[in-house]
């Protein structure tokens, strides 16, 4: 079900991640004039997304989307957008920014960017993080949004702050062309042998993954 690339230490897989995204990236181009790709926000994808952005690529030919936003009001210092403008968009030249409007809320945003992923549905590539619970986007273990088979979903009362936040659904991972998640093992070893074993977590019901972590658990 799932690849596994091990690296060692993170930086090298933050290295070897984001060789591998330029690489799908590529491998789409050459059937498509343009690449959709969803990326996580977070930590732990800064290193990776800086070393792409170094690398040789139409960027005038990609698409950036969100897997999910936090409800907080625009330039708030911890939405997702902030953080992939710091560390990823503000170093690209003449390339597509899709924001999700996370400042009006969950419903008004997720009809919103419903709009715009139902226009280009299937996305190409979904990079994705994971949480210590087994979540990913915002789909959280036995939350109601898991249950919502629109392509952008509402979250209400997130185990994370803030409690209200906007996803990408299940729905919308599983029909994406390929996933990727970069996870280091130092605070999710126990989550990460739970994938393994195949748990039916968030993480593990949008299928196929490539996996780059720096340990081999």
């Amino acid at each position: 079900m799932h690849k596994w690339i091990v690296s060692d230490g993170f930086d090298a897989a933050s290295k070897a991640a984001a060789e591998f995204l330029a690489k799908q990236i590529t491998l789409v181009l050459k059937e498509k004039e343009h690449c959709h790709v969803a990326l996580p926000g977070g930590h732990s994808p800064r290193q990776c997304l800086r070393y792409l952005a170094q690398m040789k690529l139409p960027w005038e030919k990609l698409h950036w989307y969100l897997g999910d936003e936090r409800c907080y009001p625009s330039a708030h210092k911890e939405r997702n957008d902030v953080m992939l403008q710091e560390n990823f968009w503000s170093l690209l030249t003449n390339t597509h920014i899709h924001r999700i409007k996370a400042e009006l809320g969950p419903e008004a945003a997720a009809e919103s960017y419903r709009e715009i992923i139902s226009s280009i549905e299937p996305l190409d590539i979904a990079f994705l993080g994971v949480g210590e619970d087994g979540h990913t986007a915002s789909l959280f273990p036995d939350n109601e949004a898991l249950n919502d088979h629109r392509a952008v979903v509402p979250v209400y009362q997130s185990p994370k702050p803030p409690s209200e936040r906007v996803s990408l659904s299940i729905d919308t991972l599983q029909k994406a062309r390929s996933r990727m998640v970069l996870s280091g093992t130092a605070s999710k070893s126990a989550i990460l042998k739970r994938i393994k074993e195949g748990e039916p977590l968030p993480v593990n019901c949008i299928g196929n993954i490539t996996w780059f972590i720096d340990d081999d658990i």
